[in-house]
């Protein structure tokens, strides 16, 4: 059996910024309250006729850009959105129209913000197994589209935007003279799951559908039940949580962030914080974090990342991958 790796990433975020200030002029906030209270500055907000595969198509092309392919390469192209509007074609359909793709097999998966790390480890399953060879997985999300403007509790968190991946088989060996080789895979072994009792804690529901969300339980849910596993996670790639690089977390909120990634014990570890210019885009906030240090050179090639998702459905996933 292969492993499998990310090769390349990309990102796409559209041009309008709203900031706290903005949203002041909308509801009873101020930059202040939202800072302490969720850690967010800006984020990005899609035009009206802006959709998410035409943001994931974006992300996509930067993707396949930096991995030196061409859409003919790709075989299964996997998103991860729960903010499309149309059913059919699904938005990984309309994703390799736009890319000129040939007969790539496509899927949408909605696990709303852990779809990404849902949608990363079926790719690497389908790639282990033989049924693709090589995957676009991108995470896109038009959370702006279902958010209440008259809601300050949530108006607040929500941003727009899309990031993609490239998985390819990626057979690796690390030991030397002093050691046996060994398999490392550049996508560790997936930890999933979720807690169906409590799926009424973040909900998009009704029509039009509208986001909400019990904040609290959120909160105490996060921040109690992930760190350990989170740390499982890690023991199943072989490592500890002290030989991590990077963490990043679904970027709902810096309160949630901080002090989850303090309790993983990543000590060594840039924490992703794209949250404070993004805001919560659900699905796309991890590889989109991802992606911008990976442009910054924050993490070294081949370093070990964990990447976790968790919220809508209370829903998790997380695996530890290698840095392209």
């Amino acid at each position: 059996m292969t492993g499998t790796r990310i090769a390349a990433l990309g990102h796409y975020q559209p041009a309008k910024v709203l900031t706290n200030d903005d949203l002041a002029a909308l509801v009873d906030t101020s930059d202040e309250w939202i800072r302490s209270r969720v850690g967010i500055r800006t984020r990005h907000v899609a035009a009206d006729d802006e959709t998410v595969d035409e943001m994931a198509a974006h992300a996509g092309a930067k993707a396949l850009a930096s991995a030196g392919i061409t859409p003919a390469d790709i075989d299964l192209v996997l998103v991860a959105t729960s903010t499309a509007i149309d059913r059919s074609p699904n938005t990984a359909a309309r994703v390799a129209a736009r890319l000129g793709m040939t007969a790539p097999a496509t899927m949408d998966l909605n696990v709303v913000c852990a779809g990404f790390t849902h949608a990363l480890a079926t790719a690497d399953h389908a790639v282990r197994a033989g049924s693709a060879t090589r995957a676009l997985v991108i995470g896109a999300d038009k959370m702006t589209e279902v958010t209440d403007w008259t809601d300050r509790t949530t108006c607040v968190l929500v941003g727009d935007g899309a990031g993609a991946a490239v998985v390819e088989a990626a057979p690796g060996t690390s030991g030397g003279p002093e050691g046996p080789a060994v398999t490392v895979p550049g996508i560790g072994p997936v930890l999933w799951g979720s807690v169906p009792e409590m799926g009424h804690a973040v909900r998009i529901e009704g029509t039009p559908p509208r986001f909400a969300q019990e904040g609290q339980s959120v909160y105490r849910w996060a921040t109690t039940q992930l760190p350990p596993i989170a740390r499982r996670v890690c023991e199943r790639a072989g490592i500890t949580p002290e030989d991590l690089a990077a963490v990043v977390l679904h970027q709902a909120n810096l309160r949630i962030i901080e002090p989850v990634a303090q309790k993983i014990g990543a000590v060594n570890a840039v924490i992703a914080r794209d949250v404070t210019e993004s805001g919560n885009t659900s699905a796309a906030s991890i590889p989109m974090a991802l992606s911008k240090l990976v442009e910054r050179g924050e993490i070294p090639s081949g370093a070990p990342v964990l990447l976790f998702g968790f919220g809508g459905n209370l829903s998790y996933a997380g695996q530890v991958i290698r840095c392209p």
